[in-house]
């Protein structure tokens, strides 16, 4: 069994690369919910983002796990890398099912920084994470299709220039299976706002640079369409894995920023003329949030492993996802206590990172729905839903 890749170098110089975009530059746009342009444009520049771009279109070419590297070490640098984060995920469906014009398109200006596939079209305000009950439709007219409908929870479309999109193109029929009928495309948002797609943002508790997004009418070239027509539900459910993976790498990566904010704290605070750390009553949750980190790592590295090796590892993704995402809040939970009040006050960055670790208990897919997949799926129980 071959061992994942660790990238010692690459995360060496991602970690030099976030020391140039401290604590207050993050705390400045926080308080505007403002997106960190700068920072982006630097990871673009230094080649991060276009880490799974094959070379002869710009790119590095290097594996998931090298990308799940970077966005660990970002997190564990203390920014923030879902402000970018869907670039890497979003990829797979392009590389995987897309056409040798649409990579040669497409895949340089993404690899060179002069194009970003930042937005990922897929939950609905109605359907939620039921995404085969999607209403976005699009119809094909001669050589372009017309798509209608509503997206939301579109993060990043305020500052992406591709939006992969789900839409069903076949409407659903009796006998029919609910997955199919769906297909993907690839909307060239610059072309498309104000053309009959509206963006609006929505003020969430974390500065996330989310969105909801209408489709009224808006007329996408034929040619965008990634793979087959109705063969879109499967095409991103690898992405989806990828997503899970990526996420978890990234809650493996705020859990040792809260563990490590934590244990300093504990051995440099005194109170009743002693270090706090020396009861066991702050010790035992920081040990606990690291033993579980460790152990959530160790899932990431085989879900990338299988992943990697081209396997279909939906159930290593979704305990990954969920074990990361557990870890990181209770490393949160364990680092807010330990510093008391000063938890809650700005300057230290942590309640900032608390809010920003708790989204992944609920996105890109909740618990329960983890829970379900694994009753399901796994362990061969009836289906709940």
């Amino acid at each position: 069994m071959a061992a994942v890749e660790t990238y010692a170098d690459i995360r060496d110089a991602v970690g030099k690369l976030c020391a140039q975009f401290p604590g207050p530059y993050w705390r400045d746009l926080d308080r505007r919910m403002a997106y960190p342009t700068d920072f982006v444009q630097a990871l673009t520049q230094a080649g991060y983002l276009s880490i799974l771009v094959p070379e002869e279109y710009g790119g590095s070419g290097l594996p998931l796990s090298a990308a799940a590297a970077v966005l660990e070490e970002i997190q564990h640098a203390g920014c923030n890398g879902g402000a970018c984060h869907a670039q890497m995920y979003t990829m797979g469906t392009l590389l995987r099912h897309g056409s040798d014009a649409q990579k040669q398109r497409w895949l340089p200006g993404i690899a060179d920084g002069s194009l970003r596939l930042q937005a990922f079209g897929v939950t609905e305000p109605t359907s939620g994470t039921d995404t085969s009950s999607l209403k976005t439709t699009a119809r094909l007219d001669g050589d372009h299709y017309v798509v209608k409908g509503q997206k939301i929870w579109t993060s990043r479309a305020e500052h992406s220039d591709l939006m992969l999109l789900l839409a069903r193109t076949t409407p659903r029929s009796e006998g029919m299976k609910r997955t199919e009928g769906l297909s993907v495309l690839l909307v060239d948002m610059r072309e498309a706002r104000g053309n009959g797609m509206t963006i609006r943002p929505i003020r969430t508790m974390m500065n996330h640079s989310t969105t909801e997004v209408f489709f009224d009418d808006l007329r996408v070239p034929a040619e965008n369409l990634v793979g087959e027509e109705g063969k879109g539900f499967r095409y991103i459910l690898s992405g989806m894995n990828a997503e899970r993976i990526l996420i978890a790498a990234e809650c493996v990566g705020d859990a040792r920023w809260f563990i490590e904010k934590a244990s300093a704290y504990a051995k440099d605070r005194h109170v009743f003329g002693r270090a706090i750390g020396q009861n066991q009553g702050v010790q035992f949750p920081i040990a606990k949030a690291y033993a579980d980190m460790r152990a959530a790592e160790l899932m990431v590295r085989e879900a990338l492993r299988l992943y990697e090796a081209g396997e279909n590892p939906g159930a290593e993704a979704n305990m990954a996802k969920m074990l990361a995402a557990d870890a990181s809040f209770a490393a949160a939970n364990a680092c807010v206590q330990t510093h008391g009040g000063f938890g809650f006050a700005e300057e230290y960055d942590i309640e900032r990172k608390f809010r920003e670790t708790r989204l992944y208990q609920v996105a890109p897919i909740s618990t329960n729905m983890i829970l379900s997949y694994i009753a399901e799926h796994v362990l061969g129980m009836p289906r709940s839903y």
